[in-house]
């Protein structure tokens, strides 16, 4: 009887030196401004501790999660924290007392991390939220000058920054310059009040490679999430040369032949034309593979795609194993990543998905181990 260790049948691989590399290449690209990395999602999906440490360790000006559990899970590490978005008002007290930077959304959420502040006796760090377009979350840029100078005067709120958000960054795109000019004004009152932001940030990773003019002055950051991991949004330009950091891959669990006529999987949704050699792949959706894969992509087995066969399970895939007779249980199979000569990337499950790579990330399944490799 085996004594080993077990470990999950699906394996996610983050390259730490591609990483690196990567968070490098954003890093020159937009200098002299600094970097925010993103890793809200559990860094979408692969593992918010070692990928926080990491970036760490190579310079990244600040993390950025959505939720304040996300951040108690980086608490420790030496670097500012931001929580983007909003609070609940059940977050206020921890957050503060913590010194995270936090988000400012409008006058009466100012006068409570005040009254907080005062009582534990620090100050609030605000990033002032500013609804530029988005019509999500923070002060309506068209109408939000008067409201922030009075919180400004808040003795116990400390305006440290300012961020905005694009519902689209592409090139050329009016919208997201008409996004910019209005950040631009507000901050313009704001250095007329003689209030000064050290942090002061719009671009996100489409920005980055779509719209220069939020990665210069007068911002002084950038954020980065996708970007990090090589992956681009499926439309807009990728014009940094990134690489993908990471890769899944599980095993074959068994080799059989199906005979012709036969049905496989849920629904009946693929019939044997012939005698087929069908491998079983120890993984499914609640793994990450999309359900789009279902009779349309292709696993990666011995360098050869594999076409998917039938309906894709919550726990195994079947695919055809004609093109590789040899293949037995235990063989490698790569469901993201190269092999050969072939790859396949998050962004071509995306476009099966007809989606954007960010969901096809964070839809990687829990029992999956992440590892730094």
């Amino acid at each position: 009887m085996s004594t080993g260790l077990v470990q999950g049948r699906v394996c996610v691989d983050i390259s730490s030196d591609i990483l690196k590399e990567n968070y490098h290449k954003i890093s020159s690209a937009v200098a002299p401004l600094g970097v925010i990395s993103v890793l809200k999602a559990n860094a979408y999906g692969l593992g918010v501790e070692a990928i926080a440490k990491l970036l760490v360790q190579e310079g990244t000006s600040a993390i950025a999660v959505a939720e304040l559990a996300e951040g108690m899970a980086i608490l420790d590490l030496p670097c500012t924290k931001l929580i983007l978005g909003t609070l609940l008002p059940c977050e206020f007290e921890t957050a503060i007392e913590k010194g995270f930077h936090i988000p400012l959304c409008n006058y009466e959420q100012a006068e409570q991390y005040d009254a907080i502040a005062k009582r534990l006796g620090c100050k609030a760090f605000c990033h002032i939220a500013l609804d530029t377009g988005m019509s999500r979350v923070g002060f309506d840029a068209l109408s939000c000058e008067e409201d922030i100078l009075r919180c400004s005067r808040l003795e116990n709120i400390e305006l440290v920054g300012m961020f905005s958000h694009f519902p689209q960054a592409y090139d050329g795109d009016e919208g997201s310059l008409q996004q910019i000019e209005l950040y631009k004004k507000v901050l313009s009152v704001l250095e007329a009040n003689n209030i000064n932001l050290a942090w002061r940030h719009i671009a996100n990773s489409d920005a980055i490679n779509n719209l220069p003019e939020a990665c210069k002055a007068p911002f002084t950051h950038v954020r980065t999430g996708i970007n990090l991991y090589g992956s681009f949004d499926v439309v807009g330009k990728r014009a940094l040369d990134l690489k993908p950091v990471l890769s899944i891959k599980t095993q074959l669990g068994q080799v059989k032949l199906v005979k012709a006529g036969r049905s496989i999987g849920y629904g009946r949704t693929y019939t044997c034309p012939r005698d087929m050699l069908v491998g079983v792949v120890a993984a499914g959706y609640a793994d990450g593979l999309p359900l789009a894969l279902s009779n349309r992509g292709s696993l990666l087995i011995n360098g050869v795609l594999c076409p998917v066969l039938g309906r894709v399970c919550m726990d195994y895939t079947m695919v055809s194993l004609e093109q590789i007779p040899t293949a037995k249980a235990g063989d490698e199979v790569v469901c993201i990543g190269s092999s050969g000569n072939h790859s396949i990337t998050i962004e071509d499950w995306a476009n099966l998905k007809a989606t954007h790579p960010y969901e096809v990330l964070c839809a990687i399944g829990s029992r999956a181990v992440r590892r730094m490799v």
